[in-house]
């Protein structure tokens, strides 16, 4: 039997020459080892391959295209971070019947919070003026575990089914460099003859891969935790108005609640502690004002933004729940920071969501600029109460045991702090290069 199982290893070798893999035979009673090859794929020979897979079209295809190419195990990887459970239903089944050997799923939801969105928040990371981040953040967070999954399943490359135009490509693969050098990337987009769905399911049909029988929407979406994003179809024109059966989180403000709502925000160091003085975890308060904020129309974001592979795209965004925790952050700010410090602060958020959205979370940059950011906002603690009505958030009150406001020092009313006599002073020097700019000019009149 065991020179019947190295005649079978060398008819293989013969049609693969340029394997890589060695498998050794040894036949019973006998000490000599014969070296045999395992053939490679189209594309090369891999091992084990660990897929970030969502269980739609695409990644569905992948596995078989993988094991096409590559010879190789597909190890299925799918991150819950809170997309919702429906997108999580049947996920093994579909894994195994594409080809699949294992499927791993890991709620990533307290992690991806804590340790990515809640730091953004802190930082104040708002890329152009407008987007907060919301699949930024949750592209390392996936890339991390993917790495680690890899070192569990003892796996030689990971994949992922981004696409040639986009950024998350970037935000994947700097994050292996930096979790993992040795590891092996492939991305099909940039590989594959497959242009579009057609191919695709073609592609799928053709390797008896079962076709998601799902409605294809007609807009690409990603969603999470924090927020969801809507891009493509008709919103490829800026000229065009989304439709307004295109949002899921949020209802439309005009269809919101005739009643405000007022809603307090704890919060301890610059991170959210508690929603109207319960605390919670970081998922279950992100989730409840997700929800708080969503019925009345709150953190709808339509922009044109600057993609890192030069484009420009258009994108809507809803971030109810981030769009409270922003604005209870900067306003419980404006009483614990001082001029210098918030400005400087506002600068540090800039860098800081240029190197989130290019996907450089492991970069030292950011490490330092999170650093910084920790100790500037260690006495940024307190509450704030916010009137949610219609779409807009409205402050109407703001404490903090280390506010630097003093009343007696604002107060129209004498002080003894302050003498408004010293003023005077005060503006002569403030105003003494304007001075002498102006005497400068007079004398070449």
């Amino acid at each position: 039997m065991a020179a019947a199982a190295i005649s079978h290893l060398q008819s293989l070798t013969q049609a693969a020459p340029s394997s890589r893999r060695v498998v050794q035979a040894v036949s019973t009673g006998e000490k000599e080892i014969q070296s045999v090859s395992i053939p490679a794929g189209k594309r090369g020979k891999l091992n084990k391959v660990v897929l970030a897979y969502s269980g739609g079209l695409d990644t569905s295809v992948i596995v078989p295209w993988l094991r096409e190419n590559y010879n190789c195990e597909v190890v299925c990887f799918t991150a819950d971070v809170g997309q919702g459970i429906g997108e999580l239903e049947g996920l093994e089944l579909k894994a195994k019947a594409s080809g699949a050997c294992q499927l791993v799923v890991k709620d990533l939801k307290e992690e991806f919070v804590k340790d990515y969105v809640f730091p953004c928040l802190r930082a104040g990371a708002i890329y152009e003026r407008k987007y907060l981040l919301g699949t930024s953040m949750a592209r390392p967070v996936i890339a991390k575990a993917m790495v680690d999954v890899a070192k569990e399943v003892g796996a030689d490359a990971v994949s992922h089914g981004c696409t040639g135009k986009g950024n998350d490509q970037v935000r994947f693969e700097l994050t292996f460099f930096a979790l993992n050098p040795a590891l092996k990337v492939v991305a099909p987009w940039r590989e594959w003859e497959i242009t579009g769905r057609e191919d695709a399911i073609e592609y799928a049909k053709k390797h008896n891969v079962p076709v998601p029988v799902t409605k294809k929407s007609i807009y690409s979406r990603d969603r999470n935790l924090w927020h969801l994003s809507h891009e493509g179809d008709i919103l490829e024109d800026p000229v065009n108005e989304p439709k307004k059966d295109m949002f899921m989180m949020s209802v439309d403000p005009e269809d919101a609640p005739n009643q405000s709502e007022y809603v307090e925000i704890g919060i301890e160091s610059g991170i959210p502690v508690s929603v109207n003085g319960k605390e919670m975890s970081p998922a279950s308060l992100l989730a409840e004002l997700n929800e708080i904020g969503g019925r009345h129309g709150i953190g709808r974001v339509d922009m044109v933004e600057n993609r890192l592979v030069g484009m420009k795209s258009r994108g809507v965004y809803e971030t109810p729940g981030g769009t409270i925790l922003f604005t209870a952050i900067r306003e419980l700010e404006s009483l614990t920071l001082d001029r210098e410090a918030l400005q400087h602060k506002d600068l540090n958020g800039l860098k800081y969501a240029e190197l989130v959205y290019a996907g450089r979370w492991f970069d030292p940059l950011r490490e330092a600029l999170d650093a910084f950011t920790k100790e500037l906002t260690k006495t940024t603690t307190g509450s704030v109460t916010l009137k949610l009505y219609k779409g807009s958030i409205t402050v109407t009150s703001r404490q903090s045991p280390y506010s630097l406001y003093r009343q007696d020092i604002s107060s129209f009313e004498d002080s003894e702090i302050y003498n408004q006599a010293d003023a005077a002073g005060f503006i002569r020097l403030y105003g003494l290069p304007m001075r002498v700019r102006a005497m400068l000019d007079e004398s070449h009149m």
